[in-house]
């Protein structure tokens, strides 16, 4: 089974188009835990602008990755897209409630948890508490116009542009990671 998840309008085929809002394939709020779907169920889950929807309180957000986790089969292919949260079209929406950083997946991440306890760095190891694990396959990020176009023209190069990202806003305007789940019990 494959879910796209706060689907809104686009509805894509082959998937379970769900949302909390009109006339999907199925309606569900994803806030509300446990989620519909059998254990091990899925094997592509699709957040296309949503996760940054979710989970304004802390328990709630962490209640959703459990929920990931555990609908997920192992392998699963977990495809994540949000807005960057030093972009203005993050800033503007009121109902951004959790600005999302490709590298704070790295805390549902297993192995990176261990190594962090290990080496004495003070990351929450949330992959240990929630017991979940996911490791990141991929992170892309899309520049707003106006950077994308002074590299394409080369009035910067891709490490300045990596230096202004950190420093101003509006260079990202959004970031996609792809996740993949690890279950050890398969």
């Amino acid at each position: 089974m494959k879910l796209n998840l706060g689907c809104g309008s686009e509805r894509l085929a082959g998937f379970v188009n769900v949302d909390k809002f009109g006339t999907p394939d199925q309606n569900c709020d994803l806030e509300l835990t446990p989620w519909p779907w059998n254990t091990s169920s899925v094997d592509e889950i699709r957040l296309h602008h949503v996760l940054e929807h979710l989970g304004q309180s802390v328990d709630i957000y962490l209640k959703i990755i459990q929920e990931i986790y555990r609908i997920s089969t192992h392998g699963a292919r977990i495809e994540i897209t949000v807005p960057h949260p030093r972009h203005d079209d993050f800033l503007i929406d009121p109902t951004h409630v959790r600005p999302i950083l490709a590298e704070s997946f790295q805390l549902f991440s297993r192995q990176k948890c261990i190594d962090w306890q290990r080496r004495g760095i003070s990351n929450t190891p949330l992959a240990l508490y929630l017991e979940v694990d996911f490791e990141t396959e991929h992170v892309s990020h899309l520049l707003d116009a106006s950077w994308h176009a002074q590299l394409q023209a080369g009035k910067m190069s891709s490490s300045e542009l990596s230096v202004m990202s950190q420093q101003v806003n509006n260079v990202i305007k959004q970031t996609q990671v792809v996740l993949r789940v690890v279950k050890n019990n398969v």
